[in-house]
């Protein structure tokens, strides 16, 4: 088993969006687009995936073009094209079409050298789920803190 090296997180995402169905693209990219990820030059901030023609698309990611590349490198925030199966996708648009969910990419990582994004249904948190979540952090946080005080 190969082991995956993390470029890139959408720490974002986790604090905006409950997520639900989480899965493995592809991504389609260029020649020095690869290199710049592979030098970890990517930001997946406000980033989301669209369906348009039977196809999925990545939105709005920025991979910084690649330095030592030429001058034909590609718009950084370009569309770029998600891998992945026509059910797969047909599963994604329903679940967005009919009940309200969108697709965030979470991660991306290079498998077996090969440039993967993670994907998941998302559906948005409201302020008072976010307050929630960040005092339950903050309540593990202390809880962890006191035991730690403990064992000294």
């Amino acid at each position: 088993m190969s082991e995956n090296k993390i470029i890139a997180t959408n720490r974002k995402a986790y604090h905006d969006y409950f997520l639900y169905d989480i899965q493995e693209a592809g991504i389609a990219l260029t020649g020095t687009e690869i290199k710049s990820v592979r030098a970890g030059r990517v930001n997946l901030r406000d980033s989301y995936v669209q369906i348009r023609n039977g196809e999925a698309w990545l939105m709005n990611v920025h991979i910084a073009p690649y330095a030592a590349g030429s001058g034909a490198n590609p718009n950084p925030r370009r569309d770029r094209k998600l891998l992945l199966h026509r059910r797969e996708i047909a599963r994604l648009q329903s679940a967005v079409q009919e009940k309200g969910f969108t697709i965030v990419p979470l991660r991306l990582y290079l498998k077996d050298n090969r440039a993967k994004v993670e994907v998941a249904l998302a559906r948005g948190k409201k302020l008072y789920d976010k307050r929630e979540a960040l005092a339950r952090k903050e309540a593990q946080r202390l809880v962890e803190r006191e035991m730690k005080d403990r064992r000294r």
